[in-house]
């Protein structure tokens, strides 16, 4: 996706109807969606692929561009009976007043190429994240889960939709709350959400499922134990793309060997400074670790 964001004044509201007219005097181009996950790999410190399809038109070539600028290795696919994915959003005094998205779901010719051109990739990855925001571009994500597991790569996923099952055998799947309650029905207490979000990581055959609970900090679920980290106290400015930089933080760690439970404590921490900045945004190792490396 590319997400687009325009700044601009509101001094006056519009004769034509009760709203906000913006003067736009700035405007700025992002990587959004799996690309935004890739963006916050690379800014830890690691090299990642970006796999997914674009049109073949302007916004398309722009999101070219932004992945090469910034050090990802592009294997997206040209669909040319769509247009890509835009999210326009318009800023007004550092708040957003409207967001309009531009989409279309790929072609099924297209979806074939892409998996085709997953398998052949899988050899030279150490990790597989799956970002999935119900656009159509992982239809086949069943398979891919499977042919990353056959070959031995861990695979992360962040989920969308009614139906986990699509998700089984993942190494680790991370819902926000109101994606986890689609699934399991309300909770009255943490004992019930153990129980019912345990009985689905069993049913799901997952290694790890981690909630993340904004304001309540993040809770791991394994077979060995439960692991909760309470938020970082810190104003939230925008928590668009923080489920992003979560999946990409966890998928670092565990790249650099460290375990599930250490690397949702980081993971939590780059969630936490993330919200803390406008848009679709990435946390640095500076942030993360000061001058120290990862260990």
């Amino acid at each position: 996706m590319l997400d687009r964001y325009w700044f601009g004044e509101v001094n006056r509201i519009s004769p034509e109807a009760p709203v906000p007219i913006v003067r736009v005097e700035r405007r700025e181009e992002r990587l959004g969606g799996a690309a935004n996950v890739a963006l916050n790999a690379v800014a830890l410190g690691v090299s990642a692929g970006l796999m997914g399809v674009i049109g073949d038109d302007e916004a398309g070539e722009t999101i070219e561009q932004l992945l090469k600028k910034s050090g990802i290795d592009s294997y997206l696919s040209r669909d040319r009976q769509i247009s890509t994915i835009i999210k326009l959003r318009v800023i007004g005094r550092q708040q957003q007043l409207i967001r309009i998205d531009f989409e279309e779901r790929p072609t099924e010719h297209i979806l074939r190429d892409k998996l085709n051109r997953f398998n052949a990739l899988l050899s030279a990855s150490d990790l597989v994240v799956l970002s999935d925001y119900a656009k159509g571009g992982l239809t086949n994500v069943c398979m891919m889960i499977q042919a990353a597991l056959a070959a031995g790569k861990p695979v992360l996923v962040d989920p969308k939709g009614s139906d986990f099952s699509r998700y089984a055998g993942a190494t680790l799947l991370t819902p926000n709350k109101a994606e986890l309650r689609q699934i399991i029905g309300e909770w009255s207490g943490e004992d019930m959400l153990t129980e019912k979000a345990q009985n689905l990581r069993r049913e799901l055959g997952l290694q790890g499922l981690l909630l993340t609970r904004s304001e309540e900090g993040m809770t791991l679920f394994t077979e060995a134990d439960v692991t909760h980290v309470p938020a970082m106290a810190r104003e939230v400015f925008d928590v668009s793309g923080a489920g992003d930089t979560v999946i990409a933080t966890m998928a670092v760690m565990m790249a650099n060997g460290m375990s599930m439970q250490d690397a949702v404590a980081i993971a939590n921490r780059a969630g936490g400074i993330v919200v803390g900045k406008l848009g679709t945004a990435t946390v640095s190792r500076v942030e993360l670790f000061g001058e120290h490396e990862i260990s």
